[in-house]
């Protein structure tokens, strides 16, 4: 729990600072402390607090926007930011914990984990060796086509992996479908956060890691991932 706190809180500081710069400083950790805290409110209380939390958040935003007045021009464009990335990184990224309170929890969260790296390894291996035919250009130049469907092959064979190891109450074509799931899911979670970039014209979301870039570089993926695993298992699997 912890460690999720404490890459909610990085990732959402790296998110806020690659649209916003050093403009609204007090309201950009304001919110990566009010993002952070979904992940502690979820393990020691429960889903129905996350509601009065956002509704909080949301509050002293509204507030410090109106009385530390920046640009009105920028007010919008800052704050719609900002309530952005309180969606899109803690709420997505908390369906870890959902997850993990589940029976068989933390093998699902294994599964997740690996699949979504032999997805993104298969991805850059292949995409460099065999890649020729651009996959979305106008979002991510680098990734291709090639690459996509290699992305793909490495998810599901991680996936029959899983089944076969540590995981078999998943049957052989439902292991070979979630592999299909979240290697697309994982890939789209990427792309989405290279749109981002490119709207904010920055490589990388962060340098918190030497030669692999931000914490949310880390993250992309994982974000679209673990929501679908949790309603998976949830709801196909008697979570």
């Amino acid at each position: 729990m912890g460690f999720l706190t404490l890459g909610i809180y990085l990732s959402l500081l790296e998110f806020n600072r690659m649209g916003l710069g050093d403009d609204s400083l007090v309201e950009q950790h304001v919110a990566a402390v009010c993002g952070g805290l979904v992940a502690p409110v979820m393990y020691w209380g429960n889903t129905t607090l996350l509601l009065p939390l956002l509704t909080v958040a949301m509050f002293i935003l509204f507030l410090l926007f109106l009385f530390r007045l920046p640009p009105v021009t920028e007010v919008h464009n800052r704050l719609s930011w900002i309530a952005l990335g309180l969606i899109y990184v803690p709420f997505f990224l908390a369906h870890m914990l959902l997850l993990r309170c589940l029976p068989e929890g933390r093998q699902w969260i294994f599964m997740t984990l690996i699949i979504i790296m032999c997805c993104d390894s298969f991805a850059y291996f292949i995409g460099r060796k065999f890649g020729k035919n651009k996959l979305y250009p106008a979002v991510s130049p680098n990734k291709t086509i090639e690459g996509a469907v290699g992305g793909l092959v490495g998810a599901v064979i991680a996936a029959l992996i899983v089944k076969f190891t540590f995981l078999p109450t998943i049957g052989l074509v439902s292991a070979i479908l979630i592999g299909l799931a979240l290697g697309v899911m994982g890939q789209l979670g990427d792309l989405f956060e290279s749109l981002l970039k490119r709207a904010c014209q920055v490589k990388d979301s962060g340098t918190i890691i030497p030669g692999h870039g931000g914490m949310l570089d880390r993250l992309d993926s994982l974000l679209f991932a673990f929501p679908i695993v949790y309603y998976i298992a949830r709801y196909s699997y008697g979570g």
